[in-house]
């Protein structure tokens, strides 16, 4: 659940207002809402994560209630409502790749990283969590890796140690 708490004011930066004033010129007269995922996104690409302040200021700027976009950004998955590690381990967590191992990798990651889910890593490096299908079934266990969202496939405890010991590298 979206809890609401007091923040300081956020301001954009020009870049990103530019963008949305393009974003906002995609869509028919008095249909500016219909902007909000993709701005949402812009938003959370510049600062990593969507805060109450930033979201009450893509309400001003789109003319809607702050609720409307509470609603969306705690909807979808995809949004994050507190700030995340700059790498964001995605683990699809749904019955074809639980059959081949995506819980025993969830638990090894949790373990390698030493954060449960949805935690930061001391460093700021990582963040991790179980998602819905990332229709790879056939190649499964999978994950995603953001910003980026890279994919990889066919892993196992090796191959995910790998891959933390590269994004530590960068």
């Amino acid at each position: 659940m979206l809890r609401v708490e007091e923040q300081q004011p956020v301001d954009f930066s020009s870049a990103l207002l530019a963008k949305f004033d393009e974003i906002v010129k995609r869509y028919p007269e008095g249909k500016q809402k219909s902007a909000l995922l993709p701005i949402l996104h812009e938003v959370q690409a510049e600062q990593g994560w969507l805060s109450t302040s930033a979201m009450n200021r893509v309400a001003d700027y789109l003319d809607i209630q702050d609720i409307e976009v509470y609603e969306v950004a705690s909807f979808y998955t995809m949004y994050f409502l507190k700030p995340q590690g700059k790498y964001m381990l995605e683990v699809c967590r749904t019955g074809p790749c639980c059959l081949v191992g995506a819980e025993k990798l969830m638990n090894h990651i949790e373990q390698k990283l030493g954060v449960k889910e949805g935690e930061v890593t001391p460093d700021g490096l990582f963040s991790w969590r179980g998602v819905e299908c990332l229709a790879a079934c056939g190649y499964g266990p999978v994950l995603q890796i953001g910003p980026e969202y890279t994919f990889y496939e066919n892993l196992n405890e090796q191959k995910v140690d790998d891959l933390i010991e590269d994004l530590r590298k960068k």
